[in-house]
C-alpha cells in the first residue's frame, strides 16, 4: 500500500497530484513546506486528506527530532532521500492503524502551533511598542533640551 511517493524537487516543476515539500539540507532538514525551495525533497499524494496527514506527521517527526538522528556532513548537514522516506513510512505504517490517535496527535499539534504564532505575533508587537516608547522618550528629550 503505496499512499505517497517522495522524490528530490526539480526548481520550477509544477505537481499536479496534492504534494508538499520537505527541507533536505541545514539543521532544519525534514521540516516541512507548503511552497517549494531548492535543496527539498517533495511529497505527492493521492488524496489531500493524506497529504495533510502526512504533512503533519513530517512535522512532528522534525520538531522531535527524529530526521536528526540521520543528518549527515559537517560543513552543511543533509538528509538524504532513502532516510527521509523510510523515516516518514514507518512512521505513517505504524501510525496508520490507529488514525483516530494519530488524528488527535495532529490536532493537539496543530494546536500548539496556531498557540504559538499568536504568542510570537504578541511578542513582536511588545517588541514594536517599546521601540516605540524608546523612541519617543529621546525625542522629547531632544525637543526640551533645544
Amino acid at each position: 500500500m503505496s499512499t505517497f511517493e517522495l522524490k528530490t524537487h526539480q526548481v520550477g516543476k509544477t505537481y499536479s497530484n496534492p504534494h508538499f515539500f520537505i527541507l533536505n539540507k541545514g539543521l532544519n532538514s525534514g521540516k516541512p513546506l507548503l511552497k517549494s525551495c531548492a535543496n527539498s525533497f517533495v511529497v505527492t499524494t493521492t488524496t489531500e486528506e493524506v497529504k495533510h496527514t502526512l504533512f503533519h506527521l513530517s512535522m512532528m517527526l522534525q520538531i522531535g527530532g527524529f530526521y536528526a538522528y540521520y543528518l549527515k556532513g559537517s560543513v552543511i548537514p543533509f538528509i538524504s532521500i532513502d532516510d527521509c522516506r523510510n523515516t516518514l513510512k514507518n512512521s505513517y505504517s505504524s501510525l496508520f492503524y490507529d488514525s483516530i490517535q494519530l488524528q488527535k496527535h495532529i490536532n493537539i499539534v496543530s494546536a500548539i502551533n496556531k498557540k504559538e504564532k499568536e504568542l510570537h505575533k504578541i511578542i513582536s508587537k511588545m517588541a514594536d511598542l517599546k521601540v516605540s516608547y524608546i523612541q519617543s522618550l529621546f525625542s522629547k528629550m531632544q525637543k526640551e533640551a533645544i
